[in-house]
């Protein structure tokens, strides 16, 4: 086998190597958090604390209308009680009833808003509680998978290491050093030899470098460098 066919295998190999790694590091970053997990997340704590404060509110404004029908209640039993004879204090407890009503009637409309406020933040906070378990399931089955998969190119690479171990070590210490310094400038060390045209530049070769190419040595192309492999 020429030296160029199998520096040209050593480069396949290489490639797939490379590939492997990239699909590695790219399921290593979506490990961990998630970030539309984190999304719904934050959503939810916000639905739930816009909950919170309804509710708050609505107890806050039950609590006050329990003190206002507290409040008229006793002062309908003194109005009421035939204690109060005098006429001007009697019309003030009437205008501090009236006012007190007034104000319940407030807080009762006040209540009945905050009530629907209160259903509808529920039902957000059912919806995003939902939407997050959902999310979480799909992430928690996303994570199990990738580790599978990892696992599995961990294999591939360990593999891959080995098969170019063994072509390398077929190669020529020297001429795997030009391949090496070539992979590490330029990307690719190898160039196939097309219709007469290197296919790393797109130039032509001379009918030397042709006879040279077919002879199976190592033979680099004069325009880029590249070691010039014909299948």
């Amino acid at each position: 086998m020429g030296i160029a066919k199998q520096l040209y295998q050593l480069q396949e190999v290489d490639l797939e190597i490379e590939s492997n790694e990239q699909s590695l590091k790219r399921m290593l970053r979506q490990l961990g958090e998630d970030q539309v997990v984190v999304g719904a997340q934050t959503r939810l704590a916000s639905e739930q604390q816009s909950l919170d404060k309804l509710a708050h509110q609505q107890r806050s404004t039950e609590w006050e209308i329990d003190d206002l029908v507290s409040k008229i209640k006793a002062d309908e039993g003194k109005l009421y009680g035939g204690r109060i004879n005098n006429p001007k204090e009697l019309t003030n407890f009437q205008h501090e009833v009236s006012i007190l009503k007034t104000r319940r009637d407030q807080l009762e409309n006040n209540a009945l808003e905050i009530m629907t406020q209160v259903e509808l933040a529920e039902a957000s906070v059912t919806a995003a509680n939902s939407e997050l378990e959902k999310l979480e399931a799909e992430w928690q089955e996303q994570q199990k998978q990738l580790s599978v998969d990892m696992e599995k190119l961990k294999g591939d690479l360990s593999e891959l290491g080995h098969t170019r171990q063994i072509i390398s070590d077929e190669i020529d210490p020297k001429s795997v050093g030009v391949y090496d310094k070539l992979r590490k400038h330029k990307g690719q060390a190898v160039a196939r030899v097309e219709q007469g045209i290197c296919c790393g530049c797109r130039i032509a070769l001379s009918s030397s470098e042709l006879q040279q190419v077919r002879s199976g040595k190592l033979v680099q192309c004069s325009a880029c460098g590249r070691i010039l492999f014909l299948p």
